[in-house]
């Protein structure tokens, strides 16, 4: 597909231009055998839901699919430099090969450095087709500089490898993901049309279910967070997402149930705007409701002020939150951070202590 066609579909116009915040984000990692060596550092604007997704996946992998001797946070911490590379590779052929349908995987690279602004820079775009997953994450280790690297674009080329994955005999499906809604990135009304901050829902569907439907995180509007049931992909995967919005009179959108529970407790987190992870290092959370009484869930911001791993403790059968039930629980007497109102919609009533840390997000 030419430049004018990408831009097409991302955009649903030729004029808008992907913003610098767009094209100088790459997949770094923090320092190897750190408090966070397991976390990408943080993007700016849009950008920061593709990386915070990705993590996510970054996060399942290294707990939970990898070959280790315990799964716990010490254990990420350790992390070095060359797992830190597989982790990603791995991470991005998931992704990749979930949008192919389970049976592909497309990976673009630029085969001549870029000059121009993306997508018109990449006229030197070359896309490597795999039919097993095993072969596109062996190739995109063996090119991992070429999304880690500065200079590379690589949150792009990774966004145009997921299109590409999307596809079935050259005609994008994302095109029939999307039918007649907004486009999936949207522009900001500047002089030149630039993507900058806005990454909509059809993004995040297509990082966590493998489709861009604007609907695949879930279905309609409720009153109130918890209530009712969305329609939404009816098989658990591998990350879950769990979403609040804090805007005055505006009604949370509920989210999928298959997504509220994936099968390992990971969560790609959509939070007034912000996105980050939550995690638990127990395998048997989300399977044994013995578990799901006290539990502890770690939160990974990517703000680049956060050295540490937040550590939050969930107690389900601890109520003293709802003392006053006729403030609602983001009245002014209830007003509670949204990663916790986001918790409760996954565990209602639930009791969030941040364990000494200032509660944020």
């Amino acid at each position: 597909m030419a430049p004018k066609g990408l831009q097409q579909l991302l955009f649903r116009n030729t004029t808008s231009l992907f913003g610098w915040e767009w094209a100088a984000a790459n997949f770094s990692f923090h320092p190897a055998h750190s408090n966070l060596a397991y976390a990408l550092q943080a993007g700016k604007g849009g950008t920061r839901a593709i990386l915070a997704a990705v993590q996510a996946h970054i996060i399942t992998y290294l707990l939970f699919t990898r070959d280790t001797e315990r799964t716990h946070l010490e254990r990420l911490c350790r992390v070095g430099r060359r797992e830190q590379g597989q982790a990603l590779a791995t991470a991005l052929a998931e992704t990749l090969w979930a949008a192919g349908g389970g049976d592909r995987a497309v990976v673009c690279l630029v085969t001549a450095p870029v000059t121009a602004t993306p997508p018109e820079g990449f006229r030197q775009i070359r896309l490597f087709e795999f039919s097993e997953k095993a072969a596109a994450q062996e190739f995109i280790s063996d090119h991992i500089n070429c999304f880690e690297g500065e200079g590379n674009h690589g949150v792009i080329l990774f966004l145009f490898s997921l299109l590409f994955s999307r596809t079935l005999e050259r005609y994008l499906l994302v095109q029939e993901d999307l039918g007649d809604t907004a486009p999936l990135l949207n522009a900001m009304p500047v002089p030149v049309p630039a993507v900058t901050g806005l990454c909509p829902q059809a993004v995040l569907s297509l990082l966590l279910t493998g489709r861009a439907s604007p609907r695949g995180l879930g279905g309609h509007r409720e009153p109130g967070a918890g209530r009712g049931e969305a329609a939404g992909p009816g098989q658990r995967g591998p990350v879950g997402f769990l979403r609040w919005e804090r805007a005055p009179g505006q009604r949370q959108v509920s989210v999928s149930p298959a997504l509220r529970s994936p099968r390992v407790p990971v969560w790609l987190c959509s939070l007034s705007g912000r996105h980050g992870v939550l995690f638990g290092t127990d395998c048997r959370l989300l399977s044994d409701w013995k578990s799901e009484r006290l539990f502890q869930l770690y939160f990974c911001s990517g703000q680049q002020e956060r050295t540490r791993t937040a550590h939050l403790t969930v107690d389900t059968h601890s109520h003293h939150w709802e003392e006053a039930p006729r403030e609602g629980p983001c009245s002014p007497g209830q007003r509670r951070p949204a990663l916790e109102m986001a918790i409760r919609t996954r565990w209602a009533g639930a009791t969030v202590s941040w364990n000494g840390t200032d509660p944020f997000f």
